[in-house]
């Protein structure tokens, strides 16, 4: 086959949602409708999850990338900022910490903040970390300003992501991915037709019709219709490491102001997250189906919300862990279709569009090459392992032994990559350092932290800077941040002023 005759002319996304337009939307961003053919299968029929309404600042990244005006998709989206996820009662009850987006701290001479920060610690200094976090103490005063606009300031290395309507973005990257010629196709799969080698050759529709493809992207969320109804494709469950399995959602009416900041708080079998968007909040309850029944789980989350319900909560049941392979002959899955991490620190949607970036760098001929297959999923899978060993984490160095949920935590098995991690720190302040992870220092500091772990020791190499000559860059620093926070507007004041949410028809 000469290299022609080899290249993919025909792409098929079967499934829409958050995911399936995501897709639909680089792809159509890379390749002109004249090279590359792209068409989405999708049923009104069937629904989607609709939740993952919370994001990372790599999201943002994907807005820019893509070209899209950031106002615009805010103000479509009914979005608000985030500056990071206030953790309460995580380590015990009564206590929260906040995992700020962006820096801490700025270094001192050739030495990195932290290790000042914990030699001033250890030589009686009590500020708290966090104050040195511009994101952290925007956070805490309801403050919000776009630290790209505000460069060498106190501000300036701070970051933010976008709390967002799940359905609206959809809808929002369809409106995007149609206007660069994808062609969505309205119809439920009911067969799945391979070659004799293989490699899915085309999609029967319910009503009679065809869909041929050089290459099939499977977005089919939990049901995982191509990769593993039909090409069989199993699944890596790890459950021993985070037990969670069904999560209850609900939307309800806004109340008091919007928070810039996803809220995830501790609970009897799990956890509870808030999402303030412009138009209403989103509030689920993610727990063990071992320790509380559904309905138990139901009436807490409606006990625990600020606002009246939208609609009624709904069930959603889940498996936490990987496929085998994400990427197997001419089929990719992506979401939920390719794995789940519970989303305690918003991961689901920048999976998506890791997936994609490294399906670009890889991408095949018609023949998929089974390196480029074996390459990707190998990256894919340390991707998953990296998050997967981070959300351990924040279970991991509970103290909390009041219920039968947190006191399993205590005897937990842990993976032995996390274990690594978390006794190279105690030990030392050394952070284990990967290719290209998504959560840097501030992210592993923050959770040590804030869950009542500090290292047995700091560099020694931080003595070699006068205490007196710390202290005094560490004060400047962190009065300058919240001299520079008390200035700022509030949140809902930048959002009225900059990208106000465009009124829902009805």
């Amino acid at each position: 086959m000469n290299s022609a005759d080899n290249r993919i002319r025909k792409i098929a996304i079967v499934g829409g949602g958050s995911t399936g337009w995501i897709a639909a939307a680089v792809l159509a961003n890379q390749f002109q409708r004249e090279l590359v053919e792209i068409t989405l299968v999708e049923s009104e029929e069937i629904g989607t999850i609709g939740v993952g309404e919370s994001t990372i600042p790599p999201f943002v990244g994907l807005l820019r990338g893509l070209g899209i005006d950031e106002r615009e998709f805010i103000r479509e989206t009914q979005a608000s900022f985030k500056l990071g996820i206030s953790f309460d009662d995580w380590h015990t009850k009564g206590e929260k910490y906040f995992h700020p987006f962006g820096v801490i701290g700025q270094r001192l001479g050739m030495h990195e903040f932290y290790q000042g920060w914990l030699w001033a610690q250890q030589n009686g200094d009590d500020t708290p970390l966090q104050d040195y976090a511009p994101c952290s103490v925007m956070a805490r005063e309801g403050k919000f300003f776009l630290p790209q606009k505000a460069q060498k300031t106190p501000i300036g290395g701070g970051a933010y992501a976008l709390h967002l309507d799940a359905k609206l973005a959809g809808r929002y990257l369809r409106k995007y991915a149609e206007a660069r010629g994808v062609q969505r196709v309205e119809g439920i799969v009911s067969e799945v037709k391979s070659r004799t080698d293989g490699f899915i050759e085309r999609l029967h529709l319910q009503d009679g019709r065809e869909v041929e493809a050089d290459f099939f992207i499977d977005c089919t969320g939990f049901r995982a219709l191509l990769i593993e109804k039909h090409l069989g494709v199993g699944f890596e469950d790890w459950k021993q490491y985070l037990p969670c399995d069904r999560a209850v959602t609900v939307q309800t009416e806004n109340t008091g102001d919007t928070t810039p900041f996803t809220r995830a708080a501790a609970e009897d079998a799990g956890w509870r997250w808030r999402i303030p968007l412009q138009h209403r909040t989103g509030n689920g309850y993610v727990y063990d189906s071992r320790f509380i029944s559904d309905e138990d789980a139901k009436a807490r989350l409606l006990q625990a919300v600020d606002g009246k319900p939208l609609m009624d909560p709904m069930v959603i049941p889940f498996r936490t862990g990987i496929r085998d392979e994400l990427w197997k002959n001419n089929c990719l899955s992506l979401g939920l279709a390719s794995g789940f991490i519970e989303p305690l620190e918003s991961t689901a949607i920048h999976l998506v569009t890791r997936g994609l970036d490294f399906f670009l760098r890889f991408f095949p001929g018609k023949d998929c090459d089974v390196s480029l297959a074996a390459e990707y999923n190998r990256r894919m899978r340390l991707d998953h392992e990296e998050i997967r060993d981070f959300i351990v984490l924040h279970y991991c160095l509970t103290a909390r032994d009041d219920t039968d949920f947190w006191r399993w935590w205590q005897d937990a098995e842990i993976p032995q990559s996390l274990r690594e991690r978390i006794a190279l720190f105690q030990g030392h302040g050394v952070l284990r350092e990967g290719i290209d992870e998504l959560f840097h220092s501030p992210s592993w500091y923050s959770v040590f932290e804030g869950m009542g772990v500090r290292p047995r020791q700091c560099d020694p190499r931080i003595e070699n800077m006068p205490l007196a000559t710390i202290r005094q860059a560490m004060e400047s620093g962190r009065t300058a941040i919240a001299d520079m926070v008390a200035t700022l507007p509030s949140h809902d004041e930048f959002l009225r002023e900059h990208c106000p949410a465009v009124s829902l028809k009805s």
